[in-house]
């Protein structure tokens, strides 16, 4: 295929960036944006990507699509696509991004090949094209030579053989690591604004755990914008180790810290939007204000 069109859903904060990065090689992107938001929108155009409305209209001119979107809603996006391409007839290549599990990785490649389409299984490690790093996607299936034009300066191609599953497998270790720690990071902290040792243990911290509380300073602050999809992803992280034999607990407690940062105030926050000078202490009296507040009406 030498100049696959490109259809990519759904454009958010880093699905517009690796649409941009995509059509910065010279390849037509395609998404749709109807009942998007005006940021989402904003994203799109920002990027180069062009709207065609519907998805039966990015099938109907897309030879590869990327789905990129909250775990919670890759199978159910992955049927939809299975049905427009039975409708159409096409045997489009499906290439999932999302931060899901193995399994639920498995059922969308059954979803997509039981209608004749081809199907890759990715994972995106990293932060979105266009910053200091470039992210890594991690590629597992039987097509990877139909990918490898992604590869260049703004996104690393890693191969990781035909096995559907594994490129799910690594995303979920990753992720169980960076932002599991971070949940667990904000988990002590605010357990200490709440039990009235968040100054002794601030204290403590930044005498003996420089390399935590750089970290803590670095992330906890701006985690509530990107809480309400990671409560999802450490759902299926949680699946992930249950089905190596690994306990599920530790990630199901991460969803929860997420889910309650998402209910904050600082919630309704984006990358975009974020009050990047806020700091630590300011956050966490958010938090523990937040949580006082749940316990009371309880």
């Amino acid at each position: 295929m030498a100049n696959p069109v490109i259809g990519l859903m759904s454009p958010g904060d880093m699905g517009h960036k690796v649409g941009g990065a995509i059509r910065a090689k010279g390849f037509r992107v395609v998404t749709s944006v109807t009942g998007r938001s005006a940021l989402t929108k904003t994203r799109a155009t920002r990027e180069g990507l062009e709207d065609l409305g519907s998805l039966a209209a990015i099938v109907g001119a897309a030879d590869i699509i990327f789905s990129i979107m909250p775990p919670e809603s890759a199978e159910g996006f992955a049927r939809d696509v299975a049905a427009e391409m039975k409708r159409q007839n096409k045997a489009t290549l499906f290439v999932d991004c999302n931060a899901i599990a193995p399994v639920t990785m498995k059922k969308i490649a059954s979803h997509i090949q039981t209608v004749g389409g081809k199907c890759m299984d990715a994972g995106i490690i990293g932060s979105p094209p266009g910053g200091k790093v470039a992210p890594r996607l991690y590629v597992s299936g039987p097509h990877l030579d139909a990918l490898r034009f992604i590869d260049g300066d703004s996104i690393r191609f890693m191969e990781m053989g035909p096995e559907i599953g594994r490129a799910s497998a690594i995303k979920m270790c990753y992720a169980g690591l960076t932002k599991g720690t971070n949940a667990l990071r904000t988990a002590v902290l605010v357990a200490g604004e709440m039990l009235g040792v968040g100054t002794e243990l601030k204290s403590v911290l930044s005498e003996t755990q420089k390399q935590q509380w750089d970290a803590m300073n670095a992330a906890v602050p701006f985690l509530a914008c990107d809480a309400g999809r990671w409560s999802g992803e450490m759902e299926q992280i949680a699946e992930t180790f249950d089905s190596a034999g690994v306990t599920d607990k530790i990630h199901k407690g991460a969803a929860d810290i997420f889910r309650f940062l998402d209910s904050t105030p600082l919630g309704v926050e984006t990358r975009e939007t974020r009050d990047n000078s806020r700091t630590l202490d300011q956050t966490l009296a958010i938090y523990a204000e937040t949580l006082r507040g749940k316990k009371a009406a309880e």
